[in-house]
């Protein structure tokens, strides 16, 4: 029932009510953002989504126009304190999780939940994909998760996929509010933000453009 009905009518009810919020956050950084380098307020990036179907995850830009996405070795994101892509207002974003709240708009329209595992790149076609990703798509990907809540980015990409593969498993009302009050308490001490330099996979390769 809740896996089924509940947790998207929840998902509706409360991005309706967080969204004037969110729009008057946009609109109080989208100035700080566009005079950083003149470029656009948002990065729609191209995400895979419940069953493998593909959607635009929006986001505020937190990154210098045309920067290089870079990947680690075991296809995790690479992210660092001291990455020079990344704009002095993205630090702040990224640090506080601002850039991520016009996804949002993205639960709204039933691409996203505000918990599950999070989204990831449409670089595989979803037949070729491993067993473990195809696990983990399903459920509707989150704002959220249970390895972005725990973890966030201090584990490998394996690890945070089997976690997620959990959560798809194990999916609860419980399990849900779990994660919320554990995500409150990682944005509020900022842990886990970035990989450590003793923890990082490998050296980062270039793959595409943001």
């Amino acid at each position: 029932m809740y896996r089924a009905f509940v947790k998207r009518l929840l998902d509706i009810i409360i991005s309706l009510i967080a969204l004037p919020f969110v729009l008057l956050a946009v609109l109080i950084m989208a100035p700080f953002i566009y005079f950083c380098d003149r470029g656009p307020i948002f990065y729609n990036a191209p995400r895979r989504g419940k069953d493998g179907k593909e959607f635009k995850m929006f986001k505020l830009r937190s990154m210098y126009v045309n920067s290089p996405n870079l990947k680690n070795a075991d296809g995790s994101t690479f992210n660092s304190d001291s990455d020079p892509r990344v704009t002095k207002v993205g630090r702040f974003m990224r640090k506080t999780s601002v850039d991520e709240l016009p996804q949002i708009l993205n639960v709204l329209l039933g691409h996203m939940s505000f918990i599950g595992p999070r989204p990831t790149l449409p670089t595989t076609p979803y037949e070729k994909l491993p067993e473990i990703s195809k696990r983990r798509l399903g459920a509707r990907p989150g704002i959220t998760g249970y390895a972005q809540a725990y973890y966030r980015n201090s584990i490998t990409q394996q690890e945070k996929f089997q976690y997620d593969c959990y959560y798809v498993e194990h999916l609860s009302f419980w399990l849900d509010v779990k994660i919320i009050f554990k995500t409150i308490t990682v944005v509020l001490l900022r842990k886990n933000i970035y990989v450590s330099n003793e923890s990082a996979p490998a050296e980062p390769v270039q793959i595409t453009k943001e």
